[in-house]
């Protein structure tokens, strides 16, 4: 079983969300899978906090697909509950972006799970993957300090 190290993050984003009924199952807990939408929702939060979303990067010719993901279920969350999706931005020289998240309950802050992320750099009018950070990423990284 891989166990996730919780590396220091260079940028965090914490956002909180609601646990819909449709996410839950007979017995009224979360769906293991919407844990999945739940990083989701952290990256986007994440990418509008420090503009670098979906839509920069496909303005800049690129799409980043997710190549792995690891999910550690702690506990469960249930209908009604608040969560709060910490997703932490890790540093890396290779042409990735690295993603972190703690989930937390928000009425009590006991962690719910922990995941990671990694997606890569695909030229959008080649679908060729990039093997050095793009430009545009760059600038990015080097607007937030961590170049």
């Amino acid at each position: 079983m891989r166990r996730m190290k919780i590396q220091e993050a260079a940028l965090t984003n914490r956002t909180t969300l609601r646990v819909r009924f449709s996410e839950v199952d007979s017995m009224e807990v979360v769906w293991h899978g919407e844990y999945v939408r739940y990083m989701e929702d952290g990256r986007e939060a994440f990418g509008r906090q420090y503009g670098i979303g979906y839509t920069e990067i496909r303005d800049a010719g690129y799409v980043v697909p997710i190549v792995e993901l690891n999910i550690q279920y702690k506990q469960s969350l249930k209908y009604g509950e608040s969560a709060i999706v910490e997703t932490r931005y890790i540093r890396t020289e290779a042409a990735k972006i690295l993603f972190e998240y703690i989930i937390f309950r928000e009425s009590d802050g006991a962690v719910m799970a922990t995941g990671s992320s990694t997606q890569v750099f695909v030229d959008s009018r080649t679908g060729e993957l990039e093997l050095n950070n793009p430009d545009f990423y760059q600038a990015w990284r080097e607007k937030w300090n961590i170049g």
